[in-house]
């Protein structure tokens, strides 16, 4: 699925950035075009003025002076004395349509530029497209006075050099436009595969979710089922046990439905914050009270260590900090081994306040410390434990983030785990 999305992505971000970059290109090289053609046909003008200012000047016109005039093909000068063709054009037959047809088009615009009262000379210059030959020409018309004759001029500049210019101009505009069209689906292959692996894992996150909770859903919910089936075919004496069997797996799935809430509501920022002024040296001891009796019961010591200077309160929920609190010391209680302890303790510095939960169990491996925050993750030593289903520490460090705090794993020494949370005096985010 995320392949095609890949792909259209790609297509999608490479075709629009690749219209664009033609639009720009086709449009600089319009402007470029423009530019080449208009400041080819002002040197043909200023040319000309020279040429016709040789001719008005020149006299005696020969074929040798027109020969150099004609700069080796650069210029096709036609002159006609009186309406006479000079020897020079007549000699060159080839070039005579071209001619004729190139007058045709010059004569009505010599005649409107003669009309403007020039004294001795006047000539114009137009762009001219050869009907015979399909062929591009600038053309220059001249009608200068010469004694009591007449001098008509009529000269063609082929634009071959020009257009060989335009099209090597394209060219390279083209291969250009190839070029980055090549790079940018390139980088949009790559920048959409960077984009696109956050949603890959959300669902590869997603289907390890929903494919944990089937099964552990799927546990209480069978145990349930046997249960009602045993009680209706056991003795009536057997009942009883069946029942409490089957509400003990009930209250077990209800808990773990209860955190599958919890962590949708984190998923969507959905959390039921309620910030308020707490004295976290009160919740603190609170909930070591709490939990003294299951410590005494496994045989495990607990301890707490308080600052001796008053306490500022502390703007937070007390009621989630309390369960991420009673999240790890059951996680601590439930690791550490009859006979060993857990310690609490709390710190205020820098306006943040330091809880820390430390256990001497088995402790976590370095490798695991990375995942123990994932959810439906537990390590080997808990799997066999059916009242944890690998939740907990997850809500607890959504719990923390919410109030812009940190929930850190380390070892403690001698052995066992440390859990430390550390929160921010101010207002939690996102109230």
């Amino acid at each position: 699925m995320f392949q095609k999305v890949r792909i259209r992505l790609t297509l999608l971000c490479a075709g629009i950035t690749i219209f664009i970059l033609l639009i720009m290109s086709c449009g600089w090289l319009y402007v470029s075009e423009k530019s080449l053609r208009d400041n080819s046909f002002i040197s043909f003008q200023n040319d000309m003025n020279t040429l016709v200012g040789n001719l008005e000047q020149q006299p005696v016109i020969s074929g040798g002076w027109l020969k150099n005039m004609e700069d080796n093909g650069k210029y096709l000068i036609w002159l006609l004395d009186n309406g006479v063709p000079f020897l020079h054009n007549r000699q060159n037959q080839s070039a005579q349509t071209l001619y004729e047809e190139a007058w045709v088009s010059c004569e009505p615009k010599l005649a409107a530029a003669d009309s403007t009262g020039s004294v001795s000379a006047a000539h114009t210059e137009f762009t001219f497209r050869s009907p015979s030959t399909g062929a591009d020409y600038y053309v220059c018309g001249a009608s200068l006075s010469r004694g009591q004759g007449e001098l008509q001029a009529l000269i063609l500049a082929p634009l071959t050099s020009l257009e060989a210019q335009i099209r090597r101009q394209r060219l390279l505009f083209l291969s250009l436009d190839l070029a980055g069209a090549a790079a940018l689906l390139l980088f949009s292959w790559f920048f959409t595969k960077r984009l696109l692996l956050p949603l890959e894992e959300s669902q590869r996150q997603q289907a390890r979710f929903v494919a944990s909770a089937s099964h552990e859903l799927r546990t209480p919910l069978s145990v349930m089922l046997s249960c009602i089936s045993a009680s209706r075919k056991g003795r009536p004496e057997e009942r009883q046990h069946f029942l409490e069997a089957a509400e003990s797996e009930g209250k077990r799935m209800s808990r773990l439905i209860e955190d599958m809430l919890l962590l949708s509501k984190a998923d969507t920022q959905s959390w039921s914050i309620r910030p308020e002024p707490a004295q976290i040296d009160t919740l603190l001891l609170d909930t070591y009270e709490s939990f003294l009796p299951l410590a005494k019961e496994r045989q495990i010591q607990l301890s707490v260590r308080l600052p001796e200077d008053l306490l500022p309160p502390c703007f937070c929920d007390p009621e989630r900090i309390r369960q991420v609190l009673a999240i790890l010391l059951d996680n601590a209680l439930c690791y550490t081994l009859s006979g060993g302890r857990v310690d609490l303790s709390l710190s205020f510095s820098q306006n943040l306040f330091s809880f820390s939960v430390a256990d001497n169990g088995p402790g976590i491996p370095d490798e695991e410390k990375t995942h123990i925050f994932e959810r439906f993750y537990r390590s080997d030593p808990s799997r066999s434990d059916r009242e944890h289903f690998g939740l907990g520490l997850c809500i607890a460090s959504e719990i923390v983030k919410a109030h812009r705090g940190r929930l850190a794993v380390s070892d403690t020494p001698g052995g066992g785990s440390t859990f430390t949370i550390q929160l921010p005096q101010g207002r939690p985010y996102g109230t």
